[in-house]
C-alpha cells in the first residue's frame, strides 16, 4: 500500500515541477515576442490541463484503476453531452437572442418591424405583439393578411437586417 502512495506522490511532484518549467517557458516566450497576455493565459491553462490530467490518469493507473474503463466512461459522457448540446442549440440560441433583444432594445412592443430578405424583396413585417424567450409575435397588416400573426424565432432577428418604425409605417406597395 505504501509503494503506490509514494508513486502517486512522485507523479504529483513531477507534474508540478514540469508545470512550473512550462509556465516559465511560456512567460519568456510571450514577453520575448511581445504576445498578448491572453495567449500566455490560454497556453498556461492548456498546459496545466494536459499535464495535470495526464498525472491524474497515471496516478489512477498506479492505484489499480483501468485506463480503458476511464477512457470509455469519459468518451461516453462526452458523446452524450455533445448530442444534448446540439439538440438544445436552437432553443438556447433563441433564448440568448431574446435576452439580447431586451438588453439592446432592438425593438419594443407596438413597434413595427420588418425582417429584410435582401434589398429588393420585402420581408416579414408586422407590429410587435409579444416577445417571449423563443419567438417574437408580429401582427401582420394589409388587406389580404389582416388579423394574422407571425411567430418568428428570436435568432432570426440577428441573422437578417431589421427595419424598425417607431410610429405608423408607410403602407405596403
Amino acid at each position: 500500500m505504501l509503494v503506490p502512495i509514494a508513486q502517486v506522490a512522485l507523479i504529483v511532484l513531477g507534474a508540478w515541477l514540469l508545470f512550473s518549467v512550462i509556465r516559465r517557458l511560456i512567460r519568456r516566450v510571450t514577453t520575448g515576442y511581445g504576445l498578448p497576455n491572453e495567449v500566455g493565459l490560454v497556453s498556461r491553462r492548456v498546459a496545466g490541463f494536459l499535464i495535470f490530467g495526464g498525472a491524474l490518469l497515471w496516478s489512477l493507473e498506479r492505484l489499480g484503476v483501468s485506463g480503458a474503463v476511464l477512457w470509455t466512461a469519459f468518451t461516453g459522457f462526452a458523446a452524450v453531452g455533445a448530442v444534448a448540446f446540439f439538440a438544445a442549440w436552437s432553443v438556447l440560441s433563441n433564448i440568448f437572442c431574446a435576452v439580447l433583444i431586451f438588453t439592446t432594445r432592438m425593438f419594443r412592443l407596438d413597434d413595427t418591424v420588418e425582417l429584410l430578405e435582401n434589398g429588393e424583396k420585402p420581408g416579414l413585417r408586422g407590429r410587435v405583439l409579444d416577445i417571449n424567450l423563443i419567438f417574437t409575435t408580429l401582427e401582420e397588416s394589409g388587406n389580404a393578411i389582416a388579423g394574422t400573426t407571425l411567430q418568428i424565432p428570436n435568432s432570426l432577428f440577428f441573422q437578417r437586417a431589421v427595419r424598425r418604425w417607431h410610429g405608423d409605417p408607410p403602407a405596403r406597395a
